[in-house]
């Protein structure tokens, strides 16, 4: 999946004072803070686990809408990964699949598939449809890269449509039906199961790619009732990833738990990024589920090829979730 760049800024390396800011273990800020962090991998957490030193109580799959589709080929999946599955959804490119047939009801039946599936699992569970719509290189971001607009069915209003449909249906919100006519949307077409363990999270990037008002994080969110987590994808590729545009995110939703979903060193050795995200995680109390990009071995995220940052990652990440 291709990752915004529009969310990185070109500068050097991290700050000395940052690094030294950080002059306790992580076990200690953890211990302080009274928290205990979920993390998580995207990937094989019997490879991570053991270069990393962390226990991956989440592990991050990615699928494609309509992939499989059915409430047990959900449970075989659910089932691979790890303590607390986190189940990634996007469209792949060239599919008919739009936010406008999304928030039409036209492909509800592979959200009332996960729906019971998800009940049926019955034990926490992330759903995290549709990330970084705010980026050109996803089929339902509303813009192309040039700042053209992709028309009325990839609009951010059938966007957040479509998410507070998604977010509807997976919960299997009794009152589901009367809630989406007050919106414009048509009813359900099949049964709902209760799914009160599900938490679905809502992926921007922190900033849009095309870097457009109208392609800003908050065009596409749907309003709390529709959104259980906030998320943020950051990664350090020879640049210094934009903090400050994840702490304006955190902070423009106060009410919700913030996480990132996807963070990792793309083809860099950088242990002040890892610093950096430790203090992030101290300074930001809502902040509960950090998960690396990836742990395939010999990818350009892994971390056994960067033993810098890995040290850093064993000494202040790994033991938050401990």
């Amino acid at each position: 999946m291709r990752r915004m760049r529009g969310s990185i800024f070109r500068v050097g390396a991290v700050t000395a004072c940052v690094a030294a800011a950080i002059i306790v273990s992580a076990s200690a800020l953890a211990a302080s803070n009274g928290r205990h962090i979920q993390l998580g991998v995207l990937g094989n957490p019997s490879s991570f686990d053991p270069v990393s030193g962390q226990h991956s109580s989440v592990r991050l799959t990615i699928i494609g809408w309509n992939q499989g589709g059915t409430p047990q080929y959900f449970a075989n999946l659910f089932a691979t990964m790890s303590d607390v599955p986190m189940l990634g959804i996007g469209i792949p490119a060239g599919s008919p699949i739009t936010p406008l047939s999304i928030a039409h009801g036209q492909d509800d039946a592979f959200l009332i598939a996960l729906n019971q599936a998800v009940a049926t699992w019955d034990m926490p569970i992330y759903v995290r449809p549709l990330a970084e719509m705010n980026g050109d290189w996803n089929s339902y971001c509303a813009y192309n890269r040039n700042g053209s607009s992709r028309g009325p069915r990839y609009a951010t209003s059938q966007f957040r449509k479509a998410f507070a449909r998604i977010y509807l249906i997976v919960h299997g919100a009794a009152n589901a039906d009367a809630r989406l006519a007050r919106m414009g949307m048509p009813p359900v077409d099949g049964a709902l199961v209760p799914a009160p363990m599900v938490k679905l999270v809502w992926n921007p990037q922190g900033f849009g790619a095309p870097n457009l008002p109208g392609n800003s994080a908050q065009a596409y969110y749907p309003g709390d009732a529709y959104v259980d987590v906030v998320g943020d994808d950051l990664y350090d590729q020879h640049y210094k990833a934009e903090w400050s545009a994840a702490d304006a995110l955190y902070r423009a939703h106060p009410h919700k738990p913030f996480s990132f979903p996807e963070w990792g060193l793309w083809g860099i050795d950088d242990p002040g990024f890892v610093r950096t995200m430790a203090k992030f995680v101290q300074q930001h109390r809502r902040l509960s589920l950090i998960s690396y990009y990836e742990g395939q071995p010999g990818s350009v995220f892994d971390l056994a090829r960067k033993p810098h940052s890995r040290a850093a990652y064993r000494q202040l990440i790994a033991p938050l979730g401990q």
